[in-house]
């Protein structure tokens, strides 16, 4: 059996290294299951794509595609030709898509119309109910012409059955992006920038913006930072720099001593920051997750969430996009009001060997 794993984004790196080592531990064991790790290129820069496979001992890309940069149209047009051709050359058994970027979708059409090959949805069935999010669109056409659902949550396995997805399809496993969290934990790594900064354990707050909502106007992104800081009591706050919101910083006149704008970060110096801060202000879906489990309060600046259980279980907050929604919340934080949370069910770093355990299954190979 062939299977081919697509990645093309940071989130997707993360979500894939641990599928690959469960197939590898499944064929330790005489069983016939092998994979053809396909990299769309969707992020080709060092930062947001090298970077993730050396810390994540993920092994060279059988095939990258090479799309480049461009907009959703031209990477989604690129993606589903180049896939086009390696599955018309060499066919396989079962596309893994994962998360929701350009790739899932792309790869997801193209598979399923080149032969009708099956395709299986790691993440299947979340939503946010945000249509203006490209990550949404993505998430529905996929889910459209998916055969097997891999889910992280009921409520994604009730968007599913609300679709009509039959339960034979679905299987409730958690969340990969976890089991990586927990594999790399102990190797998680100080960055340089924590001594030239002078941090401290639980004495900064760590953010990520990238979301159009928040960074295409400038005005609105300039509001947003300004409020942080003002919100922040002075502590120092850590900004690794997203390629898409960088454009928008350049020129922009906030004069704060303790904002620290830095460029990407690796995935272990990343959540070494994430775990020892005092808090996440973010506008991404993947780090409520990684702070839920590593019980960090986390506050998401958009309207809604396709993660509502790192609300409901774990420790994040909903903000909205309104700025005047920060002070608030960070007054609950100093003052010590934040809730605790738990970790979603099956969020247990085993997500991987279950998916593994269930295409088996279905292929007849177990």
């Amino acid at each position: 059996m062939l299977i081919d794993i697509i990645a093309g984004a940071r989130p997707n790196f993360i979500k894939i290294a641990p599928i690959i080592e469960a197939i590898e531990a499944i064929r330790a064991t005489g069983i016939d299951m092998n994979y053809r790790l396909v990299h769309t290129g969707q992020h080709y820069d060092k930062k947001m794509s090298g970077d993730f496979f050396e810390q994540l001992g993920i092994p060279a890309p059988h095939h990258n595609l090479e799309v480049g940069s461009g907009t959703q149209a031209e990477q989604t047009g690129r993606i589903m030709i180049g896939y086009e051709k390696l599955l018309l050359d060499t066919p396989c058994d079962l596309c893994v898509v994962v998360g929701d970027v350009t790739s899932t979708m792309a790869c997801s059409i193209a598979a399923k119309k080149v032969n009708n090959t099956k395709v299986a949805h790691v993440e299947g069935g979340i939503r946010s109910g945000d249509w203006t999010m490209p990550e949404e669109i993505n998430r529905i056409v996929t889910d459209a012409i998916t055969d097997y659902f891999f889910t992280t949550s009921d409520v994604a396995n009730n968007n599913l059955r609300k679709a009509g997805i039959a339960d034979s399809q679905v299987f409730f496993v958690g969340n990969t992006m976890i089991d990586t969290l927990y594999k790399q934990m102990p190797r998680f790594t100080k960055p340089e920038l924590w001594n030239r900064f002078g941090l401290i354990e639980k004495g900064y707050i760590m953010m990520t913006l990238h979301r159009p909502a928040n960074v295409d106007d400038k005005e609105k992104l300039k509001e947003l930072i300004t409020e942080i800081v003002r919100a922040s009591q002075g502590i120092p706050v850590i900004f690794p720099v997203h390629p898409r919101t960088a454009k928008m910083l350049e020129n922009m006149a906030i004069n704060a001593s303790n904002l620290h704008v830095i460029d990407p970060l690796g995935y272990l110096e990343f959540n070494y920051l994430v775990k020892n801060a005092k808090a996440v202000i973010t506008d991404s879906g993947g780090i409520t997750e990684e702070a839920t489990v590593m019980s960090v309060p986390c506050m998401t600046l958009r309207d809604s969430t396709e993660r509502p259980e790192t609300c409901t279980v774990g420790t994040n907050e909903l903000l909205g996009t309104d700025p005047k929604s920060i002070a608030p919340a960070f007054e609950k934080l100093f003052s010590g009001q934040w809730k605790k949370g738990a970790i979603p069910e099956l969020w247990d770093g085993k997500t991987s060997g279950r998916i593994v355990k269930h295409i088996a299954r279905i292929f007849g190979l177990s």
